[in-house]
């Protein structure tokens, strides 16, 4: 067997770049759990997302009907193609990711999995969950990125990634991976979680980014009662403020951190009678 570098791959595979945050998942195990986390079935479209030297390519090809993997490494598509070439079920697409209009390059209903570089995490999570949205998505992140998707109102790391994904989705931790089950090892621990698009979200797609930009603006403000946080959103005076927290069925002197999704859902329609715009 030919000897291993430190970054896990031997001579003929390109090595691991810095600028595309490249950790490269070796442990089986935990490659197995992650490809049985995404519920795949025999008739299934796949799309992978950064398929790095192959390693989950393989669990998911054996998994799926059809699988589509995405790099944007151009020496490791090429390697791919070849890892591949004897299975016509298995696409790779040499690109960024958010370059890709994942509904139509699947043609059909279908699951995403991925290793997600942690660098455009967030990025990457919202492009998947544009319409039309995956089944379901498994993807592994950054822990603490894992954290805050799934975290419930009033907890430490509840903030504007958990209200904007969780009105759109259902988010589950899974499970943690430590960093020695990667080639190289990352600095940080990472966790799987699966993300589980609502069949009804909490918004609709028009208004997701009218959504997202009120969201962060509360966080932004995530210490100052909701009173305060509505006057400066919308330029209201406290009396005002106090009248569309009323509508909305918001306590006034609550924090940002406190509210539901639901409860962000009900102050974006309240906002969006008194400022169309």
């Amino acid at each position: 067997m030919p000897p291993r570098r430190r970054d896990g791959g031997t001579r003929a595979d390109p090595p691991a770049l810095k600028r595309f945050g490249q950790h490269f998942l070796s442990d089986p195990r935990i490659l197995g759990r992650i490809a049985d986390a995404a519920s795949i079935g025999a008739g299934d479209t796949v799309i992978e997302v950064g398929p790095g030297r192959g390693a989950l390519t393989s669990e998911l090809a054996a998994r799926a009907g059809r699988l589509i993997a995405i790099e944007i490494d151009r020496a490791l598509a090429a390697q791919l193609r070849i890892q591949f070439a004897a299975r016509p079920a298995v696409e790779i697409v040499e690109g960024d990711v958010l370059d890709q209009d994942l509904g139509a390059l699947a043609g059909a209903p279908y699951i995403l999995v991925g290793n997600v570089p942690y660098y455009i995490t967030t990025p990457i999570i919202f492009h998947a969950l544009r319409a039309p949205r995956p089944e379901h998505a498994v993807f592994l992140v950054q822990r603490e990125v894992a954290e805050r998707m799934a975290a419930p109102p009033g907890s430490k790391t509840y903030g504007a990634l958990s209200v904007t994904l969780q009105t759109l989705a259902e988010v589950e931790m899974l499970f943690e991976v430590p960093a020695g089950a990667f080639r190289p090892p990352p600095k940080v621990e990472s966790a799987v979680v699966r993300i589980t698009p609502r069949a009804r979200p909490e918004i609709l797609p028009a208004d997701e980014e009218r959504f997202r930009r009120m969201v962060q603006g509360a966080f932004a403000q995530r210490r100052k009662q909701m009173r305060r946080v509505v006057r400066s959103l919308a330029a209201l005076s406290a009396a005002e403020a106090d009248v569309l927290l009323a509508s909305a069925a918001i306590d006034p002197e609550a924090r940002p951190e406190a509210l539901s999704p639901g409860d962000f859902a009900r102050l974006l329609a309240a906002l969006a009678a008194v400022s169309p715009s």
